[in-house]
């Protein structure tokens, strides 16, 4: 990897819906210099979920190029990134609910993601919903939902050097970047 493009530029953005974790994303991935690539994990399943993604890519505008991967994101990592550029991936828990859906185990992919940012030539800005701050669900597949969100969190904040909190549209450093690149 390159001196610019070392690990220490990977990133983690969380917080609740709606808490500006994309838009701080973008901006944070802009700053990074290079070509913008977007790894969309959303899945489109009615009509809401569509108005939020033309959203997105309305915000983003012409200067991204999106990638649509809603289950093999370490291929996809893999097979675009290149020196010259930054990665934003939105949203990791779309992907752990669509890796659930199909019945892969999130936990297994999760630590293949962990260990591909060791390998990446590009700094990759991660985006998800921090999950377990509420209630205890009832049901069981909602519980494992949160279980393995909360377990890939952890095992990415432990390698990425930037660990950012959002809450009502304002970033809360928890774990400082040693190249600076997410203050702002």
């Amino acid at each position: 990897m390159s001196e610019k493009n070392t690990a220490l530029a990977h990133s983690l953005i969380l917080g609740g819906a709606r808490s500006g974790k994309s838009s701080y994303a973008e901006q944070l991935t802009e700053r990074q210099g290079g070509e913008c690539f977007y790894i969309a994990t959303a899945r489109v399943w009615d009509d809401e979920m569509a108005d939020r993604i033309d959203e997105h890519k309305e915000r983003r505008g012409e200067r991204w190029t999106t990638f649509e991967e809603p289950l093999d994101l370490v291929q996809c990592l893999q097979r675009i990134q290149r020196p010259d550029a930054s990665i934003l991936v939105d949203c990791l828990t779309l992907w752990v609910t669509n890796l659930m859906m199909e019945g892969r185990d999130p936990d297994v992919e999760g630590a293949q993601l962990v260990a591909s940012l060791t390998e990446l030539s590009c700094p990759v800005v991660l985006v998800s919903n921090e999950v377990g701050l509420g209630i205890v669900p009832m049901d069981k597949m909602s519980r494992d939902f949160r279980d393995y969100a909360g377990r890939l969190h952890q095992r990415l904040a432990a390698v990425v050097p930037s660990v950012t909190f959002m809450v009502s549209g304002l970033p809360m450093q928890v774990k400082p970047s040693a190249t600076g690149l997410t203050k702002f």
